[in-house]
């Protein structure tokens, strides 16, 4: 198993909404409009450029897998996405997880079994009142004996 983990923190804000249905984000920037339905966390200190090389070259390999697990005051949750030799991860300010396959410089999984929506109602609300977010991030693939190693 080749494996690397990061780890960031970002906050809520007033503004969010997460009710969007394909999607979630967490981003560097600290302003959030209305608009920003995809949007659960600001402030973040790392965006996909500031992942380490190893761990994106993890997620870039065919068939990695990302355990997101999001902490809120009691509540947690644990998401499963995949990686995707499309993924450049270049970003300087967000991360997007994505149900579908579609990969941009944004995008750090796809396949995701959770979208903003579909994130416990409670944690959503204590994001609203500005709380802060722990994220801890699991690349990792199974190497079947072909020597890679990044």
């Amino acid at each position: 198993m080749v494996r690397e983990e990061e780890y960031l923190t970002a906050c809520g804000h007033p503004n969010i909404t997460a009710n969007h249905r394909t999607t979630f984000e967490i981003t560097k920037e600290h302003e959030l409009s209305l608009a920003g339905s995809c949007i659960i966390a600001v402030g973040s200190d790392k965006g996909a450029l500031d992942l380490s090389r190893r761990f994106r070259d993890i997620l870039q390999h065919p068939g990695s897998r990302l355990i997101t697990t999001l902490t809120c005051g009691p509540y947690m949750v644990q998401i499963s996405s995949q990686g995707d030799p499309g993924l450049s991860l270049t970003h300087p300010t967000d991360l997007v997880w994505r149900r579908s396959a579609y990969t941009c410089n944004r995008t750090i999984g796809v396949f995701s079994d959770h979208t903003a929506r579909d994130l416990p109602r409670e944690m959503i609300h204590l994001l609203a009142r500005g709380a802060e977010l722990e994220v801890v991030l699991v690349a990792e693939y199974t190497d079947g004996g072909s020597g890679f190693s990044p």
